[in-house]
């Protein structure tokens, strides 16, 4: 497909790497020089310098013949103004970045008045993800498949931890009755689809995929059952924190935000009256301690510096915080936060990368089954996807044990007539089924692309 990113931030720049690798004709919109030549030295790519939200550029840049236009600069109305105008210039589908609160109430004006296909906001969408792992609280990350009503989360083994030692198939009857799947391992930098045979061991970060109900049975099985959060501590008052406390407020939790900028806590605290704002510095320990910090059930450093949300974070487990989640956009970071026991980092670069994947993925394959999830897990290295089955799909209603799929993919969870289904050899793929998929290293559009088989497009014999 034929994709035009108008702006080469972050976001832009992430874009076009993802996109890039999956052989897309890729073309960045800059009017700066040095983002251009990064991207060029580093990305197969076309760059282009010029003003995105001028027609003439962006016809220039083969907006026209455009499968998808992604606006993605740091202006909403930048952005909002660029799909206009690459509507107007034959454009197929268009995605703008809006970021703003006050855009966040009328997403449906502005889809209809000014020809944005999809409107992606990656603070609402971060803050929803935060949202998610309050509550699990023992879960590191925690991603949520809609239509399959199911949740994936990660943890790390610790010592003494049934898992250990022992292959998956051999653990005890407790763990096998619940509905859930260990789906993924990472382990010193490698990360495994796991059959019957594999073997747990300390350290590794796993992936567990199932119904919420069963995902607390597991971690009351493992004795790291939380207790219910209700109270929690923010450090940066940004666009993330107002929606993230909008969220905990409906959940029942009681926030407090301590913000550097005096006019940001004025108007948080005009906009949050339900919630207490601090004006301060949450890089001051004195702060912390003198507002409580170590009586509050979750931690969340949210400033637009990422080593200061790492520093502050360690701090907080030091603290004892049960709950402790960092925002950061710097993926070397987030290994040395790894290394150093904070798993819980969010990364609202890879968040919007991944929803902007699944929509690209979802135009590539318009004929074929729908993916409604997309998620990047363990660094990248794997990939877990829902997709509603049609009649596109092949080999329906035959028994899992007598489908030959390529290596490195299992199917983790089906939905049949609202029933989740942890798959055996019997189990059956049948229309109007939801799946969910977990694949290493590979690129899936199409249900059909598990197949290793020559209609399917090839495999292992």
């Amino acid at each position: 497909m034929k994709i035009i990113i108008a702006g080469c931030g972050k976001v832009g720049f992430t874009l076009a790497e993802h996109l890039s690798h999956e052989h897309h004709d890729v073309t960045i919109l800059d009017n700066r020089d040095l983002p251009l030549q990064r991207a060029a030295a580093a990305l197969d790519v076309l760059c282009v310098k010029g003003n995105c939200t001028s027609v003439p550029t962006l016809e220039d840049a083969g907006a026209g013949e455009a499968d998808v236009v992604i606006a993605a600069t740091n202006s909403d109305e930048v952005n909002m103004l660029c799909c206009l105008c690459a509507k107007r210039a034959g454009a197929g589908h268009t995605i703008a970045r809006v970021r703003g609160e006050e855009y966040s109430l009328n997403v449906n004006g502005l889809k209809q008045n000014l020809g944005i296909d999809t409107v992606i906001n990656p603070e609402y969408s971060t803050a929803v993800e935060i949202s998610r792992m309050l509550r699990f609280p023992s879960a590191d990350n925690v991603d949520t498949f809609p239509r399959a009503r199911v949740e994936l989360v990660s943890f790390v083994s610790r010592e003494g931890d049934f898992l250990n030692g022992r292959p998956i198939s051999a653990l005890p009857a407790q763990f096998q009755s619940l509905p859930v799947l260990l789906c993924a391992v990472e382990r010193g930098g490698e990360v495994y689809i796991p059959r019957g045979s594999f073997v747990v061991q300390q350290g590794d970060k796993i992936y567990l995929i199932g119904q919420p109900s069963g995902i607390n049975q597991f971690f009351k099985l493992l004795g790291r059952h939380a207790l219910k959060i209700r109270s929690a501590f923010l450090v940066g008052g940004s666009r993330i924190a107002f929606y993230l406390t909008n969220l905990m407020y409906k959940m029942g939790i009681q926030c407090k935000i301590v913000e550097r900028s005096y006019d940001r806590c004025v108007l948080l605290a005009e906009k949050l009256p339900h919630t207490m704002v601090i004006h301060g510095d949450g890089t001051d320990p004195d702060l912390l301690q003198l507002e409580n910090l170590s009586s509050s059930d979750a931690f969340m450093a949210l400033t637009d510096r990422d080593e200061d949300n790492l520093i502050i974070s360690l701090y907080a487990m030091q603290m004892g915080i049960p709950k402790v989640v960092a925002k950061s956009n710097q993926q070397n970071y987030n290994r040395i936060a790894h290394s150093a026991g904070l798993q819980s980092v969010v990364s609202p670069k890879m968040i919007t990368a991944n929803q902007i994947l699944q929509l690209v993925r979802g135009l590539q394959n318009s004929k074929g089954s729908i993916m409604t999830a997309l998620y990047r897990i363990a660094d990248g290295h794997a990939e877990a996807m829902e997709f509603e089955v049609n009649d596109t799909t092949r080999h329906l209603n035959t028994p899992l044990r007598e489908l030959r799929l390529k290596k490195d993919i299992i199917i983790a969870i089906i939905i049949h007539k609202g029933k989740v289904i942890i798959p055996e050899g019997s189990s059956t793929i049948q229309l109007g089924d939801t799946i969910v998929l977990i694949a290493r290293d590979q690129s899936i559009l199409d249900i059909n692309d598990i197949f290793a088989d020559p209609l399917a497009g090839g495999g292992e014999r």
